[in-house]
């Protein structure tokens, strides 16, 4: 007879996304671009190529790799890649509200 699972039903609140930086879907683009579409309907592109080569980019240097930068999603209404690396939706949001893009340097 199976025993019965002693874990437990998860009860948590589920993260609903509003707020209008919230990122609602992300499309990678040729040359190291993305597509963005918040929850208030802006879409902009975001260009990385300058920072993702460049000597400061840090945690964003494993994008090098194209099939990783391929592999972009939303988590919580952020734009994210595996390896816990993110980008801030909020200045993402407020850049591409004022100028259509963000090109990160």
């Amino acid at each position: 007879m199976p025993e019965k699972s002693a874990a437990k039903k998860n009860t948590s609140a589920q993260i609903v996304c509003k707020s209008p930086d919230d990122v609602k879907k992300v499309k990678p683009l040729a040359d190291y671009c993305l597509e963005v579409h918040f929850m208030d309907k802006t879409v902009g592109k975001v260009f990385m190529k300058d920072l993702i080569f460049s000597s400061k980019a840090g945690v964003f240097s494993a994008l090098r790799d194209s099939d990783l930068f391929n592999q972009v999603f939303i988590e919580y209404g952020v734009t994210t890649w595996p390896g816990e690396i993110d980008l801030a939706p909020d200045v993402m949001y407020d850049t591409i509200k004022k100028h259509g893009k963000w090109v990160l340097h």
